[in-house]
């Protein structure tokens, strides 16, 4: 009877094993069999996209183990790309090669949010006695440091009959220090992104939107950087962070509730807020003939005033193979 018991007791324990190694190879198969490959991006708390790939699976079905590490700009971010902060980090075209200027990186991708319905969420919030663009003339003008914001005031304030050398121009770290320098009087000027922002700036008194960036030439291109060494040596792993994200960009617009709720969950942001921010920013993940223009033509312009100190080439700064893989249809051929 013992002998019988223990004979069962083995029968058992291997019917065991066998579920749990079917168990298994159930999760590989899931899985693709690859092991996920840890990407630490850099995020800001608005972005959409990146909360939306995190928290619908799409980064991890796409074998990325993906951590979102949050800054108070774009171009915070990709300044941590020199410490190793991060892995990867998104940004617009002046961030974007100021970097590729200074060292082994590259532009992998760009959003496709070069767009007027984009560029009309800047907003410019100025103080009561600023009727027009000429009044700003000897004023104090904020920009975000790192950012591609004096490229638009160049533009902005050409078109108004005026030179950077007419005005003072003001560097802070976020819209955050911006927002109390403006409610203060010590700047006079602001470019304002995003439905919560727009609300929090119109509120103060007396402060009114002046102009919006749709109506300049600028168009705020925005793209993907990483390492050299990351792109070569994980180049699955680069290729699934890039189609997770424009599936998960499909997903909020497609269920702008759900990604309403996603975003106050995660980051508190007002459903309204989103909602208002969501048709204004769908990416689309390639590389066009749009944004290939825009980082040429800022590339001048930091290289014509000093910004950029030594002139590079552009082709050789943008690694198109990962979302060429992906996206063969969105993206161009660089000209030889």
């Amino acid at each position: 009877m013992r002998i019988r018991l223990n004979r069962l007791a083995g029968t058992l324990a291997a019917a065991a094993l066998f579920v749990l190694l079917l168990s298994g190879c159930g999760s590989e198969a899931e899985g693709s069999g690859v092991d996920k490959v840890k990407l630490k991006i850099a995020d800001i708390s608005t972005n959409i996209t990146f909360r939306v790939a995190l928290e619908k699976g799409f980064f991890e079905k796409h074998g990325v183990d993906a951590e979102l590490v949050t800054f108070a700009t774009p171009a915070e971010g990709v300044n941590s790309l020199f410490i190793k902060q991060v892995d990867v980090a998104f940004g617009a075209d002046f961030p974007l090669l100021n970097a590729v200027s200074k060292g082994d990186y590259a532009i992998f991708a760009s959003s496709g949010t070069a767009t007027d319905l984009s560029a009309s969420d800047w907003k410019l919030f100025v103080r009561p006695d600023v009727k027009s663009g000429a009044d700003l003339k000897g004023r104090s003008l904020s920009f975000l440091r790192g950012t591609f914001l004096p490229y638009l005031w160049d533009v902005y304030l050409g078109e108004q009959g005026l030179k950077l050398d007419d005005v003072k121009l003001i560097g802070q770290g976020g819209l955050d220090e911006a927002y109390v320098a403006l409610r203060k009087g010590e700047i006079d000027a602001v470019w304002v992104f995003g439905a919560i922002n727009h609300e929090k700036f119109s509120a103060i008194e007396g402060v009114h939107e002046l102009s919006d960036m749709s109506k300049t030439p600028v168009r705020l291109g925005t793209g993907l950087i990483a390492t050299n060494e990351l792109l070569q040596k994980e180049p699955e792993a680069v290729t699934g962070f890039l189609k997770a994200l424009d599936e998960a960009s499909s997903y909020a617009q497609a269920n702008p509730d759900e990604t309403a709720d996603i975003l106050y969950k995660t980051v508190k942001q007002p459903r309204e807020a989103t909602l208002k921010d969501l048709p204004k920013n769908p990416w689309s993940i390639g590389f066009t003939d749009k944004a290939y223009e825009g980082l040429k033509s800022q590339k001048k312009y930091m290289v014509d005033n000093g910004i950029i100190q030594q002139d590079f080439d552009l082709d050789s700064k943008l690694k198109l193979d990962l979302v060429r893989a992906a996206f063969p249809d969105r993206v161009i051929e660089l000209k030889e």
